[in-house]
């Protein structure tokens, strides 16, 4: 790899908060080994800059209206840009982890972590290796070990989170009492919990379901 100090490392950032894009340019700019070389307020014209602007790294908002982090993820990947991302978000649900893991992120740094953090994540990632907080890393390590929950096991925790009983989930899935037992069970079961009411708050708390305001 060149001298970073002869070919400053390429950044392009992407989060629809005006105030924080202002003030991540502000900052990585003063530094002498960076170049911030665009920012964009959503994915969509992240993924449409990139294709046009080489960068080494992308800052990445997870929460953003249209395109969230994850979906931008998705488009970097299957259009083959050569661009290390870092997630760059006040979210540090499990599932928010994993996902964007899974997506392609190198790299997770939350918005009120301290600036020297930023930098090393960014050093970090623009080196080639990964880089994740030591609490961050032990919560993915545990959400890669749980078994995920099948697809009528999530419509139910969605059912679960709203108070219905097995005899109104079954009817408005059209399967009997006995076979939403089995799938409250096994959801129990996976997410390691007690019983129907703590596997709600525990998917809520993680960030496997939302319920919505």
């Amino acid at each position: 790899m060149s001298d970073p100090r002869s070919s400053p490392i390429r950044i392009l950032i992407a989060d629809d908060h005006p105030v924080v894009l202002a003030g991540l340019t502000s900052m990585l700019t003063t530094q002498p080994d960076m170049e911030v070389v665009g920012s964009a307020s959503g994915g969509e014209e992240a993924v449409q800059m990139l294709r046009c602007q080489p960068a080494d790294i992308l800052l990445l908002d997870l929460r953003m209206p249209g395109m969230n982090g994850v979906d931008t993820l998705h488009a970097i990947r299957s259009e083959r840009i050569n661009v290390r991302a870092i997630i760059l978000t006040s979210f540090e649900t499990d599932e928010d982890i994993y996902r964007s893991v899974q997506a392609g992120a190198q790299g997770y740094v939350l918005k009120g972590a301290p600036q020297s953090d930023m930098l090393d994540a960014i050093h970090t990632v623009y080196a080639g290796r990964r880089y994740f907080p030591r609490h961050i890393a032990a919560r993915l390590a545990e959400r890669i070990m749980r078994t995920d929950l099948t697809a009528r096991e999530l419509e139910v925790l969605h059912m679960l989170a709203r108070g219905l009983t097995n005899k109104e989930i079954g009817s408005a899935l059209n399967i009997s009492s006995n076979t939403v037992r089995n799938h409250v069970n096994s959801i129990i079961e996976k997410l390691e919990v007690s019983d129907r009411t703590e596997a709600a708050t525990t998917a809520i708390q993680r960030g496997i379901i939302e319920v919505a305001s």
